[in-house]
């Protein structure tokens, strides 16, 4: 294959994501603030206090918690700072062995919102997060369900807004948004913002609001809202008990019983840091990999798609001195196209320059993740996190104290 090839290839894998993504910023918006939508639903003024269930719904704030002493004091002051909704925070406790309950009975002592439960042992077969949230949704007592991650805060209307996106959108049973991501390290920086570049780049929206296929579905394991009686016909969390990619396992699961899933945008409804470290980054990504882009079935496509859109028009410009004018144009142009999606992230998701001009670098990263992955699994290592061990059929004892 000569390099006029290789160029012409590059602009067309780099078209695909760049177009699907700016198509997709139709689809994936922020959540309605306006107080005008909110007094239609409920028959209330805008001017007047506002009612304690938004659109009827009173919300259950759920939060698996292991080991969070440096997460959970923030994370619950920015759910106890929501407003104009009615709801309760039940964190539970899963064998945490830091200061986690100390903090959260603090917290309870202090306002009756808050409620401490403790998990009981993992069985066998469950993930330790997907049984968290399993044994919490038991005890909420509200029709919509959040389930947010320990290191998630959210914004002081963040509650109001999801249940008013839920009361207006009553097909839906399940909703996901990507929180604005916190960057410290540079694996963070260069890795982290291309969750809304595959995300938004591969994933077909607008299918995924006309249809209901599992195939059409995606979400954000740090932030999810549910119908209560949905989520508990569906089976909620224990449908999925095995796996670690909850993102995309709990909206098929959704979808499979016949309910509809969505998309918001929640870069200006809450942020996370999911990471601390390079390792942890590096870990952390790598987990559940072969259920999403390292699954045996994705990763050959997917890797083609990566490289030879987002790396390889950026190695042939290195091979300018070769060549011809025509072909410098199309690798040119489709390192613009490669490009374009990033830098508008930049703007949109409120994601970091710098990082955005390391694209290429940070897809090759990416795919070393995935490869990674995919043979780790092949060989029957383990998966590891928060001090358990995961295999394909089930929990191991803990690999060490998280």
């Amino acid at each position: 294959m000569n390099l006029e090839t290789m160029a012409l290839i590059s602009i067309v894998l780099a078209a695909i994501p760049c177009g699907l993504f700016l198509v997709n910023l139709l689809v994936y918006r922020p959540l309605a603030r306006s107080r005008r939508r909110e007094e239609a639903i409920t028959g209330h003024s805008a001017c007047a206090n506002p009612p304690p269930y938004v659109g009827g719904y009173g919300v259950s704030v759920l939060i698996p918690a292991r080991n969070e002493e440096k997460n959970i004091r923030a994370t619950l002051q920015s759910v106890l700072a929501n407003r104009d909704v009615e709801f309760e925070v039940i964190v539970l406790n899963d064998h945490s062995t830091d200061r986690t309950v100390e903090m959260v009975r603090e917290f309870a002592e202090q306002d009756s919102r808050v409620r401490l439960e403790s998990a009981p042992p993992l069985p066998f077969g469950w993930c330790g997060k997907q049984h968290a949230c399993h044994v919490l949704a038991q005890h909420a007592g509200h029709p919509l369900l959040v389930f947010m991650d320990a290191d998630v805060r959210l914004a002081p209307d963040a509650l109001a807004r999801m249940a008013l996106f839920m009361a207006t959108h009553k097909h839906v049973a399940l909703a996901s948004g990507v929180p604005r991501q916190e960057l410290g390290t540079f694996s963070e920086r260069l890795l982290i913002p291309l969750i809304h570049f595959v995300l938004m780049g591969f994933l077909p929206m607008f299918m995924m609001r006309w249809t209901r296929r599992p195939g059409f579905s995606a979400g954000c394991g740090q932030l999810f809202v549910a119908r209560a009686d949905a989520y508990h016909q569906v089976g909620g969390h224990s449908t999925i008990r095995v796996t670690l990619h909850d993102g995309v396992k709990l909206p098929r699961a959704f979808r499979r019983a016949g309910f509809s899933t969505d998309l918001f945008d929640a870069t200006d409804l809450a942020t996370c840091r999911m990471y601390q470290t390079n390792a942890e980054t590096w870990r952390g990504l790598g987990k559940n990999a072969t259920e999403g882009l390292a699954a045996p079935g994705t990763i050959l496509p997917m890797s083609v798609l990566l490289f030879g859109g987002q790396v390889l028009p950026f190695l042939l410009l290195v091979c300018a001195p070769w060549l011809s004018p025509g072909a410098m144009a199309w690798a040119a142009a489709a390192a613009g196209l490669a490009y374009l999606p990033r830098l508008i992230g930049v703007w949109r998701f409120q994601q970091n320059f710098g990082a955005a001009l390391l694209h290429p670098l940070g897809v090759l990263a990416l795919l070393a993740i995935q490869w990674h992955a995919l043979f780790r699994s092949v060989l029957g290592r383990p998966a590891e996190w928060k001090g358990r061990r995961y295999s394909a059929t089930g929990v191991a004892q803990p690999a060490r104290s998280a």
